[in-house]
């Protein structure tokens, strides 16, 4: 998947004091804000370190503190080597491989630790918190890999590879130079001094569900636009295709009332007003009955979308409130084992929004499909060609189309139920979240890409309707193929096709078509 910049909704994010919102990962993530860690967090960081270390020379085990990890807890580990205990635990977890994945994911990820540090029921002292906030301000990326996450004990070895980077030891980016370096000459270049990790706190800068959990926030906030662009891309396509908009009627959807249904409908109403391609009943005239499925359904499939996207946003919330460690320092001082780390409830909506990302996908390149078909296209030439048979016109877009909505049906298939024991059968179902947030990210573009091509396919169809004489379109509709024939001239002849469609994804991808739309109804899309 592309990786977004993005000026940060948030200027400056503070830590500490209140649960996290979607656009604080999103500003930080993407838009570099910058992070303040609460003076209240930090006297709570610093209690709940004075607990741990008061632990430190118990001769009663302690998981974390003075045992190893997982199937090896029941090793007591000496007082003089806890040092290298935590040392040794991060150097071993960090144990990824494959492709390295976007900046944006490693920020979201670092932010969500760091989040579950500031509220004092980990155990590390308070230079941990602050060295680890320090290295997201100075733009310092530790490189984490696509494999390597089970979803349980949560993201342990991404979290793992940033945890390396508080060390001095892997590799990062650093924000504007190209090639990665080594942390410890990026941490000094920063002037930020590397951490020697006491007891627990090895363990603590990996244990949670952060890489998951940072995927869904920026997945969700992907989507609340996307949604718009496939409400548009649908209202366009029934346009250019001269059907109804009488379904649109908010009494319609008010007989099933589904609170996505209603609002993919009433943008779909909004966008289609004044238009004179659309098909309107008129007296002593025949008109068509009823557009086909992907026409008249689109309302209940966009809005059934939508309306999973709000459960996993639900979810979302929770998570962002959440303090996830194991084990976990309470406010009355007890240190104990949990199993909050398990990733099964993002997993889970992760994987819900693939097979809707998918469907929503699949629904647009049928509308596209229907463009090119002269049985089904209502008058418009073969594959929208100039010349046909001389030229294919748009033939081969939808076979993009058709190929990305395949790929879009594989990855909707849900990573969270599958499980494969580890850690000596310790941790025997484990949740799979990190794979299924990295599969919807690539649904999502693929999504983007189909609609892109909706939309180049459509705003084509509107020149030869004006050519035909056959009506003007509505004012949101016409600002958008005024909008793609800024850079996408209409075609006399085939021309090469692949950066054209490039061209129209850009249009979606910078929000530069939403803007549009807005811009020419007055008010913004729900």
């Amino acid at each position: 998947m592309s990786e977004h910049t993005t000026t940060p909704i948030l200027e400056h994010v503070v830590l500490g004091d209140a649960p996290l919102s979607r656009e604080a990962v999103v500003s930080v993530a993407r838009g570099g804000a910058r992070i303040e860690i609460s003076a209240s967090a930090l006297e709570r960081v610093t209690q709940a370190s004075e607990v741990i270390a008061a632990l430190a020379d118990d001769t009663v085990p302690h998981y974390g503190v003075s045992t190893g990890f997982g199937a090896l807890a029941k090793v007591q580990i000496p007082v003089e080597k806890r040092k290298q205990l935590q040392r040794s635990l991060i150097r071993s977890h960090a144990a990824g491989s494959g492709a390295e994945v976007d900046r944006e994911i490693v920020r979201a990820l670092m932010l969500l630790r760091l989040q579950t540090l500031a509220t004092g029921r980990t155990g590390v002292r308070p230079v941990v918190v602050e060295t680890y906030a320090a290295i997201l301000n100075a733009g310092i990326t530790p490189i984490v890999h696509e494999y390597g996450s089970l979803g349980c004990s949560g993201d342990l070895s991404p979290l793992a590879h940033c945890a390396l980077t508080l060390m001095a030891e892997g590799r990062v980016h650093v924000a504007g130079e190209e090639a990665p370096v080594e942390a410890a000459d990026a941490l000094a270049a920063a002037s930020i001094e590397p951490i020697v990790l006491l007891e627990k706190e090895g363990l603590a800068l990996i244990n949670g569900t952060d890489g998951m959990l940072g995927m869904l926030c920026l997945a969700l906030h992907d989507l609340d636009r996307l949604f718009a662009v496939a409400d548009l891309a649908a209202a366009a396509s029934v346009e250019a295709l001269t059907g109804t908009d009488a379904v649109f009627q908010s009494d319609l959807h008010a007989l099933r009332p589904h609170p996505g249904q209603a609002v993919a409908a009433a943008n779909m109403a909004k966008l289609l007003k004044d238009s004179n391609l659309i098909q309107r009943p008129r007296e002593g005239e025949f008109t068509r009955v009823q557009d086909a499925y992907s026409l008249r359904c689109a309302p209940q499939v966009h809005g059934a979308a939508r309306d999973t996207a709000a459960h996993a946003d639900r979810v979302a919330a929770v998570e962002l409130a959440s303090a996830i460690d194991n084990p976990v320092v309470l406010p009355d001082g007890r240190v104990e084992s949990n199993g909050n780390f398990h990733g099964a409830p993002v997993g889970y909506v992760l994987d819900f929004l693939a097979i809707a990302v998918a469907d929503l996908a699949s629904i647009s390149e049928r509308r596209t499909d229907r463009f090119l078909d002269v049985a089904r296209n209502h008058g418009l030439p073969p594959f929208l060609a100039a010349d046909a048979g001389l030229d294919s016109g748009l033939m081969i877009a939808q076979y993009t189309a058709a190929g990305i909505v395949s790929e879009l049906k594989r990855l909707a298939a849900p990573a969270s139920v599958d499980s494969i024991p580890s850690s000596a059968m310790q941790e025997d179902h484990v949740s799979m979240g990190w794979a299924a947030g990295l599969k919807l990210r690539k649904a999502i573009d693929g999504l983007s890409r189909v609609l892109s091509i909706e939309l180049l396919t459509s705003t084509r169809a509107l020149d030869f309707r004006a050519a035909y004489g056959g009506g003007t379109p509505a004012p949101a509709t016409a600002a958008v193929h005024e909008l793609f024939r800024t850079r996408i001239p209409a075609p006399d002849t085939d021309s090469f096709l692949s950066p054209t469609i490039a061209e129209a994804h850009e249009f979606v991808e910078s929000g530069a078509v939403l803007d549009t739309v807005e811009t020419a109804l007055g008010a913004p899309l729900a």
